[in-house]
């Protein structure tokens, strides 16, 4: 992935919008170009839009990717099935999948498997029109997604009706999801609604950070349960009451217990030097197309957590923290 930087002149007159700046200047692009290349674009430091108005001695960034595929290809890769109807197919994602194709990774991921698995054709990429019509035919089926590094759960529509079923679900927060993961020290209490906004990291475009008391960035809500201490590890179960990028991370992070493994968010652990991303999607309460009640679906807990509590239990007692009065952060 790449990088263009421009700086809008002194001299610039009044306003204009960012795609129609960008195309007007020398080394400038189509807006065409622009909406299907860019994977971020940034006004001063801050997350922009094509229609963002830009006025003299703005600063702008935009990262950009250039091999962008015809096609969504279908590609022969096992799949952890968990169940699977005329609707939909739940899957057990395994750690180090991408959910859907983006930028540096265009194979490999859970739409290419799930392609092949539904006897699918290749998928024509759209690079015209608006912005979800171009992310809907990079995505076909997906109505959520897992972080790379993220195991479990995954639930995907097989047609249109069922990804508006499931859809409208998750856009009105009907279903229960529920993580589980291990952390780096202690939380402040044995559970917790944790609740702030969450913004970019300006230091850091890889990183988002919770912030309170402003109106910047996005409503996060997150409830927390520690289940069991051992020395200075926790294992926690997690539901996630929104869906924001990172939300679970970064709200762990916030506690003071950032996640092990987590190369983002975390810190370096002497115990567990080797260890990737202690996090797993375990449950999801849902109801599926043509069924009337809710159904509880879960993804077996790997083996890397397996490993890992096993390691902890060989070095530390088991301690349960006091129930105390509820971490309500606001």
């Amino acid at each position: 992935m790449s990088s263009i930087h421009f700086i809008v002149p002194q001299d610039f007159e009044g306003f204009s919008r960012l795609d129609q700046y960008i195309a007007s200047v020398p080394s400038g692009m189509n807006r065409s170009k622009l909406k299907s290349g860019a994977q971020e674009l940034l006004v001063n430091g801050k997350n922009a839009k094509l229609s963002t108005k830009v006025k003299a001695k703005d600063i702008i960034d935009i990262l950009w990717e250039d091999n962008i595929p015809e096609n969504i290809e279908p590609q022969d890769i096992p799949l952890r099935i968990l169940y699977e109807d005329q609707n939909v197919t739940i899957v057990n994602k395994p750690q180090g999948m991408v959910t859907h194709p983006a930028a540096g990774n265009w194979q490999g991921t859970l739409v290419n498997a799930l392609l092949f698995h539904w006897g699918m054709e290749a998928v024509p990429q759209v690079k015209d029109g608006s912005d979800n019509e171009i992310l809907k035919h990079r995505r076909p089926g997906i109505v959520h997604r897992l972080d790379k590094d993220t195991s479990g759960l995954i639930i995907t529509a097989r047609n249109r009706e069922a990804e508006e079923f499931l859809g409208r679900q998750f856009k009105d927060r009907l279903i229960q999801k529920e993580y589980i993961c291990i952390c780096t020290g202690r939380p402040p209490a044995s559970s917790g609604d944790v609740k702030t906004n969450i913004v970019r990291d300006m230091k850091n475009r890889k990183r988002f950070k919770a912030v309170t008391a402003t109106t910047e960035g996005k409503f996060a809500r997150t409830i927390y349960h520690c289940v069991a201490c051992y020395g200075p590890y926790s294992v926690m179960r997690v539901r996630i009451k929104t869906g924001r990028t990172h939300q679970i991370r970064v709200h762990m992070r916030y506690l003071g217990c950032p996640i092990l493994g987590d190369s983002i968010y975390g810190r370096n652990d002497p115990l567990f030097q080797n260890a990737t991303l202690m996090l797993h999607a375990r449950q999801m309460i849902i109801k599926l197309p043509g069924f009337k009640k809710y159904r509880r679906f879960r993804a077996p807990v790997p083996l890397r957590f397996m490993e890992t509590v096993h390691e902890l239990r060989s070095k530390y007692q088991r301690e349960v923290l006091p129930k105390v009065k509820a971490l309500c952060r606001k």
